[in-house]
């Protein structure tokens, strides 16, 4: 018998080897089919659905967007002016102190018939809020000021060392303030140049200066009652240095007002207020209503009248500066202006008349 012969050791190795490979293909040819099956079923059943979901959801955000992008521009569009209004605003104003709340008192509202109030009587023939007020009311009102004001002499003035041939231009916020810089400059000799540059308050003050100088052959600017008027033109002009002549109670808004803007200014007093003589008013208890504007006018009353009871004569005051002094001085405050019901003193005045008299 022939014996059979046995594998070589390196037969069986190739042979092992190839079933091996031969294996790991098959398997690996399986793994593929079966993980191909899979993403085809999740690609077939996710995408029908992918398309019912994210279709909608698409259509959605594009019109969103559309409609946040035309209310972005009508947005803008109406906005933009206010802000740049605000903008400029925050660069020219100064920083706004909320005042305190104004307490008035509760005292009982009694009949109201005769007021004095504190400022000049009014051209009669000229149409006055108080005249109106009288004659709906059927009142007797009476004006008498209680403060005056009184210009610095020469040698008060230079006790100040100001230069005023050193400025190019000056602001005036009243006639008193024209009155009183031309009368300080003739009385120092001093000749203002035909350069000046005047800057006023307003209209009226800028048309005053006819009183003294040929209006038309100089650089005269107005506002329309405030100093913020007048910002655009003062930064034109921010290489003169400014005067500013004014009472020794001048409003501090304006001198803020310069300071933020950055301008280079002297503040200068001119001219002082102090309390009226009041010595032709023999008694204030004929008044049931007194009528205040200033803290000095409130003080003129304290300096005039220093043994004053109130009682039941009504005070009303006008801004919180004067409300506060009658509070300082030791005075009941019954009526204030301005208020969210009436801006005015007459409004105020006419609100509370029409509940004191309806008895």
């Amino acid at each position: 018998m022939s014996a059979k012969k046995s594998p070589s050791k390196k037969g069986v190795v190739k042979k092992s080897v190839g079933a091996v490979k031969t294996a790991k293909s098959s398997v690996s040819t399986a793994v593929k089919k079966k993980s191909a099956k899979r993403s085809a079923v999740v690609k077939i059943s996710a995408k029908p659905a992918a398309k019912k979901v994210l279709k909608p959801v698409v259509e959605k955000v594009t019109a969103k967007k559309i409609i946040v992008k035309s209310e972005e521009k009508e947005t803008i569009e109406k906005v933009a002016p206010l802000k740049r209004a605000r903008k400029v605003s925050r660069k020219t104003l100064p920083s706004v102190v909320t005042p305190p709340p104004v307490i008035i008192s509760d005292h009982p509202k009694s009949r109201v018939k005769n007021i004095l109030v504190s400022q000049p009587k009014p051209v009669e023939t000229e149409k006055n809020p108080y005249f109106e007020l009288a004659k709906k009311h059927s009142l007797n009102i009476q004006f008498r000021q209680f403060i005056k004001v009184e210009g610095l002499s020469s040698q008060e003035f230079r006790a100040q060392r100001i230069d005023i041939t050193e400025h190019g231009a000056v602001i005036l916020t009243s006639k008193q303030a024209v009155d009183h810089y031309f009368r300080i400059c003739n009385e120092m000799r001093i000749t203002v140049p035909e350069t000046m540059k005047y800057f006023c308050i307003n209209e009226q003050t800028a048309y005053y200066l006819q009183k003294y100088i040929q209006y038309r052959k100089r650089k005269i600017f107005f506002g329309h009652g405030t100093i913020l008027d007048l910002v655009d033109v003062i930064r034109k002009n921010r290489a003169e240095k400014f005067l500013l002549p004014c009472s020794d109670v001048h409003k501090e808004q304006i001198v803020d007002f310069l300071d933020d803007v950055k301008i280079t200014f002297t503040k200068a007093t001119f001219y002082k207020t102090v309390s009226a003589d009041l010595s032709d008013l023999k008694s204030l208890a004929e008044f049931d209503l007194l009528v205040f504007f200033t803290p000095v006018g409130i003080r003129s009353l304290k300096h005039n009248f220093p043994n004053f009871k109130q009682g039941n004569t009504r005070i009303a005051a006008f801004g919180h500066a004067t409300a506060q002094m009658v509070k300082t001085l030791g005075y009941r405050l019954d009526i204030f202006a301005p208020n969210p019901q009436n801006p005015s003193m007459t409004g105020a005045l006419d609100a509370y008349i029409k509940e004191a008299n309806k008895k």
